[in-house]
């Protein structure tokens, strides 16, 4: 039984965007095989390398925090005003939006453990790719 769960990987599914203040929003999308479970979270933040910061800090929270999050968000789910508050804590937020971007940045990474920062590189230019594409729709508006 250990050596399948160290073959499961929790997924983590990245978008950034600016909004219309200026603001870079974050959304991460986690998926953790070993409950079957899929949590949504965001967060803001002022310019592109507070957003790769805060999401590098963000990433390890919820590798570390994978099972306190499942129980409070899944086993206690008339309970959630607690999980929304242990989230704030780590300045994140519930995603309760259902269509999320194509253009993400994927990693994968063995539950409980580190982040790596070398994974970080590939994302933070997916990312940064993703910011800077022309945005013609938006100046429509």
């Amino acid at each position: 039984m250990r050596a399948r769960a160290s073959a499961a990987r929790n997924d983590y599914r990245c978008s950034m965007e600016r909004n219309q203040a200026g603001k870079y929003c974050v959304r991460i999308q986690a998926t953790y095989p070993r409950h079957a479970w899929t949590l949504t979270v965001f967060f803001l933040a002022g310019s592109f390398d507070r957003a790769m910061k805060k999401l590098e800090e963000s990433l390890d929270f919820l590798q570390r925090h994978e099972e306190k999050l499942w129980f409070w968000g899944v086993d206690r789910a008339e309970d959630m005003g607690f999980s929304a508050e242990f989230l704030r804590e780590a300045g994140l937020k519930l995603d309760r939006r259902t269509e999320f971007s194509r253009k993400t940045a994927n990693l994968s990474l063995v539950p409980e453990r580190q982040v790596p920062a070398f994974v970080l590189g590939p994302v933070r230019r997916n990312l940064a790719e993703s910011v800077e594409a022309p945005r013609a729709l938006a100046v429509a508006d």
